[in-house]
């Protein structure tokens, strides 16, 4: 039986904790304002957030899903359409496409990022692809340049699901403001996390930002005068509030993130059968996950919880697999047949990462127990 938990994987009333007298400001303004739904807290948080992604438009929305599904459906991307997806994210990528009603088409990642592999992308264009979703997944941007470069020479659009990444860089740009557009989450576990749920659509496209606040709004942009089959999708006033709180304490808690990083790169380097995350040069992530592998993961996962270090698997089950995509058929491309279920690095992936406890509010004592923690139980099972 595993001992109580002694260190989270992520201990959010700490960081509450640390924003209270902030926080009820906030509320009180919300409270004492008597306007609960698109007014000045989400016009102001639209307006911070754009700024931070150095993008000329955000739109506030109810989660990340519908920021992505609400991007595709702006762009009049559906039926009968296909877009290229990682085969190893959360499934809310892979989700969006298919509310749309187009196909998601899975492009395997590389393995040692988990990010979309570029060199891939080309083989799984057909003429029904409308875009390519890089995922930035654990808080590090994909390679984009490249990924912009097949999605201009074949008339794509690129949108970024950049949920897991609020402040990362590539090649000293903001993630979030690199493709046509962008979509992210604000659930309360994201480096920049609501008190609830939350989203965001961001882009330098003023069409596109129009039409998304059109469709968040039951597709009016004059009450009750409805030009489009819309949604009910938006961001409250008091989740509004909070996440400016919280914006202004992004980029301090991501530091705080990039130390605790740091100090496991260190102490975890040369473990045998352990596998660390991998950083190219160009790269500054924000580490919302600090991801291992091992092919002992379950048993590494289970020694930790023994000695009361939490952990989670992002993510257990590929969308490929999961029962939401059972039908999902073969894919028959100009460039060749991509079976079902052929796609091995997305299973390994599944099968052997681990994610070790990470947040701004991790103490080094905490960290130092972690790295102790890891290191006596690989040297257990090897």
């Amino acid at each position: 039986m595993s001992t109580p938990t002694t260190i989270p994987f992520l201990d959010l009333k700490v960081a509450t904790a640390e924003l209270r007298a902030e926080f009820d400001v906030a509320y009180t303004r919300v409270m004492d304002s008597g306007w609960f739904l698109l007014g000045k807290e989400l016009d102001s948080f639209e307006a911070e957030f754009a700024a931070y992604c150095n993008v000329r438009h955000c739109v506030g929305v109810a989660n990340g899903l519908d920021a992505l599904h609400l991007i595709l459906r702006a762009y009049s991307i559906g039926a009968g359409d296909e877009v290229i997806v990682p085969a190893h994210t959360f499934i809310a990528t892979w989700l969006a496409v298919t509310y749309a009603g187009a196909t998601p088409v899975p492009v395997e990642v590389i393995p040692a990022t988990g990010n979309l592999d570029p060199a891939k992308i080309e083989a799984a264009i057909t003429p029904r692809t409308k875009a390519i979703m890089p995922v930035h997944l654990y808080g590090q941007p994909a390679d984009m340049d490249p990924i912009l470069e097949i999605a201009a020479r074949h008339g794509l659009k690129v949108i970024e699901d950049s949920a897991q990444a609020q402040g990362a860089l590539y090649k000293g740009r903001r993630t979030g403001g690199l493709g046509d557009a962008a979509g992210t989450s604000f659930y309360p576990g994201k480096n920049l996390g609501a008190l609830g749920d939350a989203g965001a659509v961001t882009t330098n496209d003023l069409g596109l930002a129009e039409k998304v606040r059109t469709l968040r709004n039951y597709g009016a942009r004059v009450k009750y005068q409805h030009d489009l089959a819309g949604f009910n999708s938006r961001v409250d006033e008091l989740q509004a509030a909070f996440l400016r709180v919280k914006l202004r304490k992004l980029d301090e808690w991501n530091a705080r993130r990039k130390a605790l990083a740091a100090r496991y790169l260190e102490g975890l380097a040369g473990v045998p059968g352990l596998a660390l995350p991998t950083v190219p040069p160009w790269a500054d992530p924000v580490w919302h996950l600090f991801v291992v592998r091992t092919l002992q993961r379950d048993a590494l996962q289970q020694k930790l919880a023994d000695a009361g270090i939490g952990t989670l698997i992002h993510y257990p089950i590929p969308p490929h697999l999961s029962g939401a995509y059972a039908g999902l058929q073969p894919l028959t491309t100009h460039h060749s047949r991509l079976p079902k279920y052929s796609l091995p690095i997305a299973e390994q992936l599944a099968n052997t990462v681990l994610s070790l406890p990470m947040g701004p509010h991790m103490t080094d004592v905490q960290a130092s127990a972690v790295v102790a923690g890891v290191r006596k139980s690989m040297e257990d099972l090897t």
